[in-house]
């Protein structure tokens, strides 16, 4: 061993022995606090959306007018951008007093006041109640969509995204001002369980149940999916963005288009420019009856398949048949019609009261989604039961459902026991495990 190594190993031991001691502390501050997981929620995660004031805001109006004076300037640079404005959102001609009482409020987003000119991009909000008066066939967004949750999704450097850091994509979606689009857009900030609900595997999940939890919790009828890939040619150089306009819980596609930003620096303005492309894209969507919402994702009336429905359809009426044979029969005491068969003298036993149905809360452990699935499948399943919905999910801990059972809840209790679950029962409420 020379004299350079073993001067060497000794300080190249204590920086591997530091190096892993600094290592091990990260991984205990990032798997545990206090017996509780923050790693993959904590932090800032996300861009809050600007405020929607639920008015009509039309932004980008450049102007370019002169004056005798800086003041005179201004104020015609305003009354055009209030007419152009108007014009944009489908407003029929109006006079200058009529129209600047529909103007709520004016952002001054760049401008350039000189001695005698005045040259701006100015934002023009108006009231929305006031201003509907005005348009005709729908051009103003008269009526708007559902609460539609919007998940975006980009994929960069091989990598998909929604909330995981702060994006560029979720970035230009918060400061997309929604009050001018048809649709009404549900924007998640990424604080919160954000991140770890909505992922960018969330859009291709097929999951009813998981879906109408999602939906519920977040106060929206339906989902879109705006889809960013971005595509570095060379560093500093052009960046493609290829957009996909997806929609739904079945993650359909509407539309797809490109753009290019001539370098890095331009990208956030290629970003904004897609974001008011696509929202043209949804109320396009929206016009044509494609937008609207999945009726099977309906948290108080669910809908099932039509050709399940027909089926259903079936099963009550031939159902209904055999209890109108078993009323028949009861009216003579000691004999009962067969059903499908003629008359027959053979006793039957007296009927026992059937109870009238009851709703009761069930509470269930849900470490997965899967689980989320099959506890409902069960309950479902259970004879006596005529309905069960979730009205609260928590992956990884306890979710609750409402039951709907033709019986007491300790028959209920008793019926679960008897297909494998360990059941605790309350004065209205079961708690449920495997």
């Amino acid at each position: 061993m020379t004299q350079t190594d073993s001067l060497f190993r000794p300080f190249a031991r204590r920086l591997f022995d530091g190096r892993r001691r600094w290592l091990a502390l990260g991984a205990v501050a990032l798997i545990s606090v206090g017996g509780v997981v923050y790693a993959q929620i904590e932090g800032e995660r996300g861009i809050a959306p600007v405020l929607d004031t639920g008015n009509i805001e039309v932004g980008g109006i450049a102007v370019n007018t002169t004056g005798k004076t800086a003041q005179e300037a201004r104020a015609a640079g305003w009354k055009t951008a209030y007419k152009a404005a108007w014009a944009k959102i489908g407003g029929p001609g109006l006079d200058d007093g009529t129209l600047s009482g529909l103007v709520t409020r004016v952002e001054v987003e760049h401008e350039q006041v000189g001695p005698h000119r005045y040259v701006a991009t100015l934002g023009v909000e108006f009231d929305r109640q006031r201003a509907t008066g005005y348009i005709t066939g729908g051009g103003a967004r008269a009526s708007r969509s559902g609460p539609m949750l919007v998940i975006p999704v980009l994929y960069s450097g091989g990598v998909a995204q929604v909330f995981e850091v702060k994006g560029s994509w979720q970035r230009a979606w918060a400061e997309f001002h929604t009050g001018a689009s048809a649709i009404d857009y549900v924007r998640p900030s990424g604080a919160g369980g954000d991140s770890l609900l909505l992922t960018a595997g969330q859009p291709g999940r097929r999951s009813r149940a998981w879906w109408r939890g999602i939906l519920d919790q977040y106060g929206a009828a339906g989902v879109v999916v705006p889809a960013a890939r971005l595509e570095r040619q060379w560093p500093g150089g052009p960046v493609q963005g290829t957009f996909t306009a997806r929609y739904g819980d079945d993650d359909r596609v509407l539309s797809t288009f490109t753009l290019t930003a001539p370098d890095e620096g331009a990208v956030p303005a290629m970003l904004a420019q897609a974001v008011v492309t696509m929202d043209q894209i949804y109320t396009g969507a929206l016009a044509d009856g494609r937008l609207g919402g999945d009726a099977s994702l309906s948290i108080d009336h669910p809908q099932v398949d039509p050709g399940l429905a027909q089926v259903i359809v079936v099963g009550q009426r031939a159902a209904a048949a055999d209890q109108a044979r078993a009323a028949a029969a009861a009216a003579a005491p000691g004999f009962a019609l067969v059903p499908g068969a003629a008359e027959t003298t053979a006793p039957v036993a007296a009927r026992p009261a059937v109870s009238a149905p009851a709703s009761y809360t069930v509470q269930f452990a849900s470490p997965d989604a899967r689980a989320v699935d099959q506890a409902l499948a069960a309950l479902r399943g259970t004879a006596g039961v005529s309905a069960a919905a979730t009205t609260s999910i928590a992956i990884g801990g306890t979710s609750v459902m409402r039951v709907t059972y033709a019986g007491p809840i300790s028959a209920l209790a008793a019926t679960l026991r008897d297909h494998g679950w360990q059941v605790a029962a309350g004065a209205s409420a079961l708690r449920i495990h495997r």
